[in-house]
């Protein structure tokens, strides 16, 4: 009642794919964290290439200090977390190197992070990068992922949000 007597409105935003790949369910990924969606809802990518781009237009509100990770902000409030691989904060940075820091304007396609994926391979559990809206409950109307085998960074759409 509150949203319709000051005006918010409901918003529908696409995220695209971060990086070139297989785009998975969120569920296949071999952590509890994200695949139990204790961080929110989501998509996975299998990458094919360690070039990250934006998946949606907003600000950056968080770069880890190792680059394995950033923060998104919509205008809309919505925040997705590109985290990738698993278990790669444990390289403290190694092979991860950052494009843009917090406050930072961003549009799909943006270069975000480059990093090894071969050294990702041999010293972290993995290379797959989960793709998460991390307010999910506090924002997300509706959620419709889209999988492919061959997603192109920055280009491919991978989910279709709808906001409270």
């Amino acid at each position: 009642m509150l949203k319709k007597l000051f005006g918010k409105k409901s918003v529908e935003e696409q995220l695209v794919a971060p990086l070139n790949g297989k785009v998975v369910p969120i569920d296949e990924v071999d952590d509890p964290v994200f695949s139990q969606k204790m961080m929110g809802d989501g998509i996975a990518i299998e990458p094919t290439d360690g070039k990250v781009v934006s998946p949606i237009a907003g600000e950056i509100v968080q770069i880890f200090p190792t680059n394995h990770a950033v923060g998104i902000k919509t205008k809309s409030g919505v925040e997705v977390l590109v985290h990738i691989g698993l278990e790669t904060v444990s390289m403290e940075g190694e092979g991860f190197e950052g494009h843009v820091k917090t406050g930072d304007k961003v549009n799909p396609g943006d270069h975000l992070i480059t990093f090894d994926t071969e050294l990702v391979k041999e010293k972290a559990k993995s290379t797959i990068t989960p793709v998460v809206i991390t307010n999910y409950d506090d924002v997300i109307e509706s959620f419709t992922p889209s999988y492919s085998d061959s997603a192109v960074a920055g280009e491919t759409s991978v989910a279709t949000l709808q906001t409270k």
